[in-house]
């Protein structure tokens, strides 16, 4: 056994990640996955990524020796000293699923020895790592957490576009342990890698609690501005040019509204602790209320297209959503309200889709008509739906979109309200979440 070896479960982008940034520390790693083609092209040198450094530091790894993949869970966490749990919990319905991280667990457990140190990244409800966690380590292995093991929880912080950089440089790192014991144990061993420093949390669950309420805190504001977009429609303003001026105010910190939230994180975060709140006898009543609007933003911006439809007096027209991933900036459809509002209009029109971060064959594998190009695309356009605040899409050129479009008259639906409202071309009737409604 080497002492500076460590597992990591979970091969995900977060796990890869976490990967990347041990190796970059000097360490050796053990990466464990259930999924046996990954394990197969990482060995072989082949690592996908969104962050280049992951990609360039495994791969490295791998040649020299300092990292090897496996399925065996148990065989990794007996050659390792360290283990660090990254594996997703999912989600069944609005309630959470610990089935990958019991499993992941269990494994640990059977090669746990005396000494060993045990970190639980993955987001969880408050309370499991203690509740949960801890009780299947020591009944499986017969050691005593505090006495024989460490554990604690320490929530990854973190975009998987540039994993690395966010775990060395962007933030402090959050530890919470069972005890002081593993509390301490396990911030020393972050001092290694976070440059930001560490924050000692009162336990794991004040640990796993900090990080969800990150996400709600985000949900809450978005659905704030959703909200107040709502008004400032209705009076003819644009909220982001009011948002913007709220926000010179130091104490206002009002976000940007938009079409809904993806990912796995924040859309999740909120039932993760209402679930909690329940056995407490507690309703969350804003946390969940806000997570109601945001989930009702995608039928919200379906409803401006119809209307924009019946401005055009089109009943069949062609429309054109540019961006499917939930983000600007990423790949990551997972909860995406761009592809709910997709699927939702393609049901009744003609849809195509242009997103410059997913390729053309995976949209179509998801049943949409693209393009080759976002020219070929735009040729013929009734409707501009911008979905994803993706970079390439923040100087976009109207006067280009019509001039492609070859109609007399068309229409934007910006839904990420990113367009500069100052150089509208004539015959185009343009709407944003927060904005008027405008006929040039």
């Amino acid at each position: 056994m080497n002492l500076d070896k460590i597992a990591v479960y979970g091969l995900g982008g977060i796990g890869l990640g976490i990967c990347a940034a041990w190796i970059r520390a000097g360490y050796k790693i053990i990466g464990v996955d259930i999924d046996s083609n990954k394990i197969r092209d990482i060995n072989q040198g082949i690592v996908r990524h969104p962050d280049p450094l992951v990609i360039e530091t495994v791969s490295k790894a791998v040649k020299e020796k300092h990292f090897h993949g496996t399925v065996d869970g148990v065989e990794a966490s007996k050659l390792s000293k360290i283990k660090i749990v990254a594996v997703p919990l999912f989600i069944k319905g609005r309630d959470p699923d610990f089935t990958a991280i019991d499993d992941a667990v269990n494994k640990i457990a059977k090669g746990l020895k005396k000494d060993d140190i045990v970190i639980v990244e993955t987001s969880l409800p408050p309370g499991t790592t203690m509740k949960r966690i801890k009780p299947i380590l020591e009944s499986i292995s017969g050691l005593k957490a505090e006495e024989d093991f460490f554990l604690a929880h320490s929530p990854e912080r973190v975009m998987i576009e540039h994993v690395v950089k966010d775990i060395e440089e962007s933030y402090p790192k959050i530890i919470g342990g069972v005890g002081p014991k593993s509390t301490e144990i396990v911030a020393q061993l972050y001092t290694k890698i976070a440059k930001k420093g560490v924050i000692k949390v009162m336990n794991a669950t004040a640990a796993e609690f900090e990080k969800l309420i990150e996400g709600v805190y985000r949900d809450v504001n978005i659905a704030l501005a959703n909200e107040l977009a709502k008004l400032a429609k209705a009076l003819g303003i644009d909220f982001e040019e009011t948002r913007i001026a709220a926000n010179s105010q130091p104490y206002s910190h009002v976000h940007k509204p938009g079409p809904g939230v993806g990912g796995i994180c924040i859309p999740v975060y909120p039932y993760l602790l209402t679930w909690v709140a329940k056995n407490f006898g507690i309703k969350l009543e804003l946390t969940s209320l806000a997570r109601k609007i945001n989930e009702e933003r995608p039928r919200e911006v379906v409803k401006l297209v119809e209307e924009a439809i019946n401005r055009l007096n089109n009943s069949k027209p062609v429309i054109v959503i540019l961006g499917i991933a939930f983000r600007g900036g990423t790949n990551d459809t997972r909860n995406s309200p761009s592809l709910e509002i997709a699927k939702t209009l393609a049901k009744k029109y003609r849809v195509k889709v242009f997103d410059p971060y997913i390729k053309p064959s995976i949209l179509q594998n998801l049943g949409f008509e693209t393009a080759s190009s976002l020219e070929e695309l735009l040729t013929g356009v009734d409707i501009v739906i911008i979905a994803t605040d993706h970079p390439e899409f923040k100087n976009i050129n109207l006067h280009e979109i019509k001039k492609l479009s070859g109609k007399d008259k068309m229409a934007i639906v910006d839904a990420r309200d990113l367009i500069e409202l100052k150089d509208l071309p004539s015959n185009i009737i343009y709407t944003g979440i927060g904005r008027p409604w405008i006929e040039t």
